[in-house]
């Protein structure tokens, strides 16, 4: 038996199945994540409820405070815990058009402070995760800090 998350109305519920070979695993948390917010924007959801942990609230904070969410919170208790993120729309159209991910779990990617480069000309964002936490492009550069390249975003 295998119990899996499912999105039914833009809410998060548990389905079991009998057959484990009938869904696929989740082995990257972070594309999962990014997916849905790029796919719940796409579809004009107002927010999209998500399955929780640390880094993706750090991963959903810094999008906001890049501009690409209005806002994030966390609901739930114990193991049941979820992020409900405001999506924005700028004239009907999703604020999040791409999402490119650049390190995963076969093959990671790292920039050093002085190679990182603007995204589309400066109309993107690059995230990456420093020591210092997870931060834009822009902040890492001026804090001298490098680290893995989590995603581009436009």
């Amino acid at each position: 038996m295998v119990i899996r998350w499912v999105a039914i109305n833009n809410q998060y519920h548990y389905i079991l199945h009998t057959n484990p070979h009938i869904l696929s695993m989740i082995n990257d948390p972070i594309s999962d994540f990014l997916i849905q917010l790029k796919n719940g924007n796409r579809a004009g959801h107002e927010s999209a409820t998500l399955p929780s942990s640390k880094l993706k609230l750090a991963m959903a904070e810094a999008l906001v405070k890049a501009g690409y969410l209005k806002s994030v919170v966390r609901k739930g208790k114990k193991v049941k815990k979820f992020l409900t993120c405001e999506l924005i729309s700028v004239g009907g159209r999703p604020k999040i058009s791409q999402i490119k991910r650049l390190s995963r779990p076969s093959r990671r990617v790292y920039f050093k402070a002085e190679d990182i480069k603007s995204v589309r000309q400066g109309f993107g964002h690059l995230f990456l995760s420093t020591s210092k936490g997870i931060m834009t492009g822009g902040e890492a550069r001026q804090a001298k800090l490098g680290g893995e390249a989590l995603f581009e975003i436009f």
